[in-house]
């Protein structure tokens, strides 16, 4: 099927100095949007990717770690790499450093990350309830850079603390580029239905592109949201955990092209091994194989057999055996 009228008169979005003319990007996640889980979105043909998101105090004291972290490819670009932290000179600095080394073509910065220790610590979601610090932070980051600036946020803190329009119009001043809104508080992390309401009311009040964020599983999904929101953009997360051919489809719908096939047993098969050995080319074989379990369930997640082939890879601990067994699945 081909939606003809779905997606009204989009025309694309531009980001700073970028334009996308298929809006279709994926959503920054913690321990999921590695290079490896990249690299196979972008032959999905997914324009932009929001890598996973790190740490600007880190970057700063040049932490090996959080370093191999930004390291990405030419089939990776462009590439928006996303920032946390609370101090507005630190998260300065490590947008300079990320400017200069090359590392990405977006600065995105986190304010919607609900994770406790994140919260605890001052840092993304919990600067929903700090418009003052979060003006300072945009506007230094801002100004730090030449790189296009992006933001994440939520709808709000919690549901006594509803402010996305506020600290949205917050961020336009700042100068940032562009904002994703996640249509649920904090206080919900992923529970619920997302809030598009919230959405649409940012887009109304601001005039740099709004991307919409939260319960976009499918190609209806994305139709009510473009319709209902009026977006720009859209940026789809969790929805594409074990399920990479889900921006294919988006796509293909959103240019009004025939969808492509479901992919075949063999498909997956390849696609599971393909995303193994990024993980371990990457991440060398001891990290590759324990997380590539995690991507492991989610695509075995509803297949005959999956919950013996899910014991079974996490008692897995070689990388032949990771081989044999998803061969085997399928």
């Amino acid at each position: 099927m081909i939606y003809d009228q779905a997606f009204g008169n989009n025309k694309g979005v531009n980001i700073g100095g970028l334009h996308f003319t298929t809006p279709i990007f994926l959503a920054p996640m913690a321990g999921v949007t590695d290079r490896a889980f990249r690299l196979l979105v972008r032959e999905q043909g997914c324009p932009l990717c929001f890598g996973e998101m790190v740490s600007a105090k880190a970057i700063c004291h040049r932490n090996e770690k959080t370093l191999r972290m930004l390291e990405t490819t030419a089939e990776d670009r462009p590439f928006a790499l996303q920032l946390f932290g609370n101090e507005p000179e630190t998260v300065a600095e490590a947008a300079k450093f990320v400017e200069a080394t090359g590392f990405a073509d977006i600065i995105d910065f986190n304010m919607g990350c609900p994770v406790p220790k994140i919260v605890n610590n001052g840092e993304g979601s919990a600067l929903m309830k700090q418009p003052l610090l979060v003006e300072k932070i945009l506007t230094t980051l801002c100004r730090a850079v030449k790189l296009p600036v992006t933001v994440k946020i939520r709808k709000g803190f919690d549901d006594e603390h509803i402010n996305a329009v506020d600290i949205a119009r917050i961020a336009e001043n700042a100068g940032v580029a562009a904002i994703a809104v996640h249509g649920r508080t904090r206080e919900q992390y992923y529970a619920g239905a997302a809030d598009w309401d919230i959405i649409a009311a940012v887009k109304d009040a601001l005039t740099i592109p709004v991307i919409g964020n939260g319960d976009i599983r499918s190609i209806k999904d994305m139709r009510d949201i473009f319709a209902k929101t009026k977006c720009d953009g859209i940026m789809v997360g969790r929805a594409a955990q074990g399920n990479p051919w889900l921006f294919g489809q988006l796509i293909a719908a959103f240019n009004r092209k025939p969808l492509p096939n479901a992919p075949t047993a063999a498909e997956r098969t390849a696609i599971m091994l393909k995303h193994l050995s990024l993980l371990v080319a990457d991440k060398g074989e001891y990290i590759g194989l324990r997380e590539m379990r995690k991507h492991a369930a989610w695509y075995t997640k509803g297949q005959v057999g999956g919950t013996k082939f899910r014991d079974q890879i996490n008692r897995a601990a070689t990388l032949e055996k990771f081989v044999a067994l998803i061969n085997e699945q399928n």
